[in-house]
């Protein structure tokens, strides 16, 4: 960096770019019904050019853009063994299966509560809320669709049992690094969190069972729940013993195997059962993987939920990351997110406001960043002197930083985890979030007990020294 050119860059320059894109957006989705790709090339331009006027030469933003685009390089890399493992299950007769056996099981009236316990479980014991929603998350899809239920409703289940288990799980890694870069301790940042996180939960299962009994077994046409399950053993070997396959793929996860290994060997075992269970050639099942599984049932429904998967279908979804990734690492790189976010942190003036702040900052972050950990790893930073100079225990930090940023990744289009979603479960952001309950529950809730001072803990004077070395061996860190 040539530091006799940088210059700091004011919050007035530095939020321009952000409400380029955002006035792009809007023009770009709303009235043209476009994609958010050109809209953030075209804030990464604003960007790039504002930053070059106060003294950043190119070389400095082209890092900053490369930067950006090595912090979501294992996202792209999960994304496209998530496009193969969608299609490996289709053409293997997973999915088929677990929809098959879900319809004969499971009742309309409670399926959405039933879906959204069933991916809280499975998050809470693997950690991985991606993991759970390309998994059962797209299995519980193929259900609720075929029992007549909205895919954005079913969507909205999914993610938020998912996100509850990501969020209170000892194994996520949101969990550790908010715990970590707090500086407080992992089970009390864990016991902190379920002030808030179940309340949410509880608020989403009454939401959902009230929106669940519109949808009574009467109300769903028995004829096109059977002919959906006649159209699924027309066209695969229906078996329990392939449920197998994502067991496998949970346990692995569960015992502490990378996200990546355990998808891949899911991949593995998907072609394996195309082969050897559905009497597929090798060649299709190798090509699925790339364009995806192809049916004609002459069932619609069948047809709309299984001709999906492969890493083609997923490229768009990469793209996105991609072009967010150059346009947050710009922003971070110039100093223009930290020029936004100490903005924002000289406005506070009292511990309601504090807390309150953090949990709006993570999620400003998730917007600006594109990037579900820069929201818990930029305002650690920025707030963590302030929580300490206030006396506040570092794990309402910790938990302000999870309620803000953590779970509302998933209602920003352009952030991995919304496009993420909306590649795996093929509905659209703006689509599920009215339905992701828990994901906007959980920050009001947080909102609301900073201003009233619920669940709101002081360090005593023993932690207080522990807590100012924790901050003093990060800051050199």
């Amino acid at each position: 960096m040539d530091n006799s050119k940088k210059k700091e860059i004011s919050f007035g320059l530095a939020i321009v770019p952000l409400l380029a894109m955002i006035m792009g957006m809007a023009i770009t989705i709303v009235v043209f019904e476009g994609s958010p790709h050109v809209p953030l090339i075209f804030g990464s331009i604003v960007a790039a050019f504002i930053a070059w006027r106060v003294g950043y030469v190119w070389k400095d933003i082209e890092e900053g853009m490369y930067q950006g685009i090595r912090l979501v390089l294992p996202a792209i890399v999960i994304l496209i063994t998530v496009g193969m493992i969608i299609g490996s299950w289709i053409g293997g007769g997973i999915i088929a299966t677990m929809t098959f056996y879900g319809l004969k099981i499971l009742s309309p009236t409670y399926f959405l509560v039933a879906i959204t316990l069933i991916c809280a479980v499975v998050s809470l014991a693997i950690g991985s809320s991606w993991s759970t929603m390309g998994t059962i998350g797209v299995a519980g899809m193929g259900i609720g669709i075929s029992m007549g239920i909205p895919a954005p409703m079913v969507a909205g289940a999914v993610i938020s049992g998912a996100y509850f288990g990501d969020k209170m799980s000892p194994l996520s890694d949101t969990t550790l690094l908010a715990a970590g870069l707090s500086g407080s301790d992992l089970f009390d940042h864990i016991k902190h969190m379920l002030y808030t996180t179940i309340p949410g939960l509880l608020i989403a299962l009454g939401a959902f069972w009230y929106m669940g009994r519109q949808f009574s077994s009467d109300s769903v046409t028995a004829g096109d729940v059977e002919s959906v399950l006649q159209t699924l053993q027309e066209n695969f070997t229906i078996s329990p013993w392939l449920l197998l396959v994502p067991v496998i793929v949970i346990v692995m996860v569960g015992r502490k195997v990378p996200a990546l290994p355990a998808l891949i060997a899911g991949v593995i075992m998907g072609v394996l059962a195309h082969i050897f269970v559905q009497g597929g050639v090798t060649a299709d099942a190798i090509t699925t993987l790339q364009g995806g599984y192809s049916i004609e049932s002459g069932n619609e429904m069948v047809d709309s939920l299984l001709n999906r998967g492969g890493i083609d279908n997923i490229m768009y979804t990469i793209s996105l990351v991609l072009v967010s990734a150059v346009f947050a690492g710009i922003l971070e790189n110039t100093g223009m997110l930290e020029s936004i976010v100490r903005k924002i942190l000289s406005l506070v003036r009292s511990e309601k406001g504090l807390v309150s702040s953090t949990v709006g900052t993570s999620f400003f972050t998730n917007i600006v960043s594109a990037d579900q950990y820069l929201s818990i790893i930029v305002p650690s930073r920025m707030y963590a002197k302030a929580y300490q100079d206030r006396n506040l225990h570092p794990k309402n930090l910790s938990r302000a930083l999870e309620d803000g940023g953590t779970i509302t990744s998933v209602f920003v289009p352009w952030n991995t985890c919304g496009v993420f979603i909306a590649g795996t479960l093929s509905v659209s952001t703006l689509e599920y979030a009215p339905y992701a309950i828990l994901n906007f529950a959980v920050p009001i809730i947080s909102i609301i007990f900073a201003w009233i001072g619920f669940s709101i803990v002081k360090l005593t004077p023993n932690q207080q020294q522990k807590n100012k070395g924790n901050v003093q061996m990060e800051d050199a860190v």
